[in-house]
């Protein structure tokens, strides 16, 4: 599978992170990791020391079954790389996939869509969406009403609302409240194959999440470098604890 973490741009604080293969960094304001742990990668992220609160989302992006054994990889935008773009009063951060004509650079394996929205005070977004895909919205800050006539929702902060697959429907309406609204539209092509899940591991079948955890802890099929590996951030916390 794979983790996106996306820092929100209010975000007053940071996390750093590093994994068993040397590549460390830190994520902040705005910024988004993209990152692809494939056929396995020991990982570690912990808040900056000495920061304020850090805001953030990290989404779980399943992977088709011929890609679950891909070698592990990185994509990193900082803020100032993450498509930017402003119409009408709707402002739009492209993670991956398209808005208002603007692509991310972004490449997913499976085709998926991200855009975080922020909406100045009675504004209307008709955002498209592919009628083959699985919808959900997160409101991150204000409010909105989202959909039309009968169907339409009003939502605020903190609320996920899922959207209904209609092969009629190519995407969805939005109109802010008025203090503006801030919310995430994620979208992806259903990949149509069982999901079985445990801890870290996501795989397709339970012989197969047998067979990543042996892989596991016998340091083999792309755990080598897991044996004996130590986190330099995760001391941290257990210095705090000594």
């Amino acid at each position: 599978f794979e983790t996106v973490s996306y820092f929100l741009p209010t975000s007053e604080g940071s996390f750093d992170h590093e994994d068993f293969e040397g590549h460390r960094g830190t994520i902040g304001p705005g910024d988004l990791q993209w990152m692809t742990a494939g056929k396995g990668i020991v990982h570690s992220e912990m808040p900056k020391e000495g920061d304020k609160v850090s805001h953030g989302l990290q989404l779980w992006v399943n992977l088709p079954s011929k890609e679950k054994m891909c070698d592990p990889a990185y994509q990193e935008l900082p803020a100032s790389k993450v498509p930017l773009v402003t119409v009408d009063g709707v402002t739009a951060r492209v993670i991956a996939g398209t808005a208002f004509n603007t692509t991310s650079p972004v490449y997913t394996r499976n085709p998926t869509h991200y855009i975080h929205f922020e909406m100045s005070p009675n504004k209307t977004l008709q955002h498209p969406i592919p009628s083959e895909f699985n919808s959900f919205i997160y409101v991150l800050f204000g409010s909105g009403t989202f959909g039309e006539g009968d169907k339409a929702i009003a939502s605020t902060a903190h609320h996920t609302l899922a959207l209904t697959k209609d092969d009629s429907q190519h995407g969805i309406t939005i109109t802010s409240g008025d203090k503006g609204c801030s919310f995430v539209v994620i979208s992806g092509k259903p990949i149509g194959e069982p999901v079985k899940q445990y801890g870290p591991f996501v795989m397709n079948t339970d012989e197969e999440l047998m067979q990543a955890f042996e892989d596991y802890e016998n340091g083999e099929n792309g755990f080598e470098k897991a044996v004996g590996w130590r986190s330099e951030i995760g001391k941290r916390i257990t210095q705090r604890h000594k």
